[in-house]
């Protein structure tokens, strides 16, 4: 057993984006577990982009990050040494115990990971948090029939890429929004993805209203900004927008330039009958089940497919997690730590 434990602390709160100064990675003893508790070594972390709310103080659902303390973060971790007659050595389970190569826990709210049903990384992806967002938001949202157009934000991202394809299953037309030519490409030659818009482009509104001729009926929000703008025209009657995530606006230190667009919006809303709603995965905690069921039968049958974006160590995790607020990642961002 390694006689160090590293961890990678908030060592400040960022006022916008955030840089290598506000983490600091420390060493310290491993920890010793009591009676009742393991000791969890870890193999691979998480990073998402609600890590970014998580560094600021200002009230959300969620406690945000002690400053000293490790950065939060899901991990797939390797059972080091047990008191807890539930779990052996060599174990693999999930857990929430963050951005540090060692934690101890009682076992509660831990996640068995069998690698023989799928590569363990996939317990932090597809089979986990961001493929249950996706699953959960789109049908118990979104709600998409066959034949509607569903229009997906961040779309080459492990939710966004999950959202496209359970939409195509369920016989949706299906447009995606990515950043760069690289990226659409996926959508469409490997993801099956009916057209892809580049938010880069220089007329994204044009680009997306071409892509869409008969509007959209179900809009998946990751982004916000000027997705959202170009999206809203598009909207039809009685469209359902699930809101999970505005990344465009993560680090943002102010209210946007320009006019108020709030009345625009509110106005919509009334007389196109809209549906937007913000969720929360843990929200359809009870749909967990039928998620690992369907997404596992969907993957042994190919129905679908996803994309990993592996960096090697500890200590890389910050500078990744800067580049994907950027939207330098191609797919689930992991870290490969042991």
């Amino acid at each position: 057993m390694a006689a160090v434990n590293r961890r990678i602390v908030l060592a400040s709160r960022p006022h916008g984006e955030p840089n290598a100064a506000h983490f600091r990675l420390e060493e310290g003893r491993v920890p010793t577990p009591r009676e009742g508790e393991i000791l969890l070594r870890t193999r691979w972390l998480s990073l998402d982009p609600y890590m970014r709310g998580r560094m600021s103080a200002a009230k959300s659902y969620a406690e945000p990050v002690a400053i000293g303390e490790p950065m939060t973060g899901e991990t797939v971790a390797e059972v080091a040494a047990s008191n807890n007659p539930d779990f052996q050595v060599r174990d693999l389970v999930t857990a929430f115990s963050g951005w540090q190569d060692y934690a101890v826990s009682t076992g509660k709210g831990l996640r068995r990971v069998d690698p023989a049903l799928a590569p363990p990384t996939t317990a932090l992806g597809i089979l986990g948090m961001p493929g249950m967002t996706a699953y959960t938001g789109l049908l118990t949202i979104g709600r998409p029939k066959p034949g509607e157009t569903v229009v997906v934000a961040a779309a080459a991202g492990p939710v966004g890429s999950l959202v496209g394809q359970i939409a195509k299953i369920k016989g949706a037309h299906v447009v995606g929004i990515a950043g760069g030519p690289e990226k659409c490409a996926y959508l469409t030659e490997e993801l099956g993805f009916d057209s892809a818009v580049d938010h880069r482009g220089d007329d994204l509104p044009g680009a997306l209203a071409a892509a869409c001729p008969k509007g959209i009926d179900v809009y998946f929000e990751n982004v916000g900004g000027a997705v959202f703008e170009a999206v809203m025209p598009l909207l039809n009657d009685f469209a359902r927008m699930p809101v999970c995530g505005l990344v465009a606006g993560y680090n943002a230190t102010e209210l946007p330039e320009g006019p108020d667009r709030t009345p625009i919006l509110m106005r919509a809303i009334l007389t196109k009958r809209l549906h937007l709603q913000g969720f929360i995965v843990w929200d359809f905690a009870d749909q967990a089940p039928a998620f690992q069921r369907d997404i596992s039968d969907w993957l042994r049958a190919g129905r679908v497919k996803y994309r990993e974006d592996i960096v090697d160590g500890l200590e890389n995790a910050p500078e990744a997690f800067i580049g994907m607020l950027r939207g330098r990642n191609f797919g689930k961002l992991v870290v490969r730590v042991a």
